[in-house]
């Protein structure tokens, strides 16, 4: 069993400043795979690269005005790599935290909700071994890619639904 103290999760300041933080999040383009869209947003966002885990689930979310509705598919990302540059690294702040803390400050509940399914997962008591749960978790380059006393660095991401509408 994995306490959830024994790892980490990568938090990033909203585009335009707010109150609290979030996980990376974005659009998924047609033509791309919905792993390879979580890769993408990560690496733009959060200046990470990893392992796309197993998806957490699907939740339903509006945007701040509540006239648009999204469909969100959210996975975990087993960081291996953390780049000093990243796209949007001049309109981000990037911050590992204890989840603990990321309860405290994510702003959306259903991001919440998706980390608590995370640690749920990966502090379950059932027979199930943690490589069967999460493929990526064994193999490791550096101590923030996998599950051992040594702890885990965790990133969950969010992609809504590809575009239905084609532009002109």
């Amino acid at each position: 069993m994995v306490d959830e103290d024994a790892f980490e999760v990568l938090l990033i300041s909203p585009q335009r400043k707010g109150k609290g933080l979030l996980f990376p999040k974005g659009g998924w383009e047609k033509d791309e795979t919905i792993e390879d869209a979580a890769q993408r947003e990560t690496v733009e966002e959060a200046g990470v690269r990893g392992e796309v885990e197993c998806k957490l689930g699907t939740w339903y979310f509006e945007n701040k005005s509540g006239d648009t509705a999204y469909e969100g598919h959210m996975f975990p990302l087993f960081v291996t790599e953390q780049l000093d540059s990243w796209p949007e690294k001049e309109i981000r702040e990037r911050t590992w935290m204890n989840v603990c803390e990321a309860r405290r400050l994510c702003q959306n509940g259903w991001m919440k909700e998706a980390l608590e399914l995370l640690v749920s997962r990966l502090t379950s008591q059932s027979k199930r071994t943690k490589g069967e749960l999460y493929p990526g978790i064994e193999r490791t380059s550096s101590g923030r890619a996998t599950i051992l006393p040594l702890g885990c660095r965790a990133q969950l991401l969010s992609l809504p639904l590809p575009s239905s509408t084609e532009e002109a």
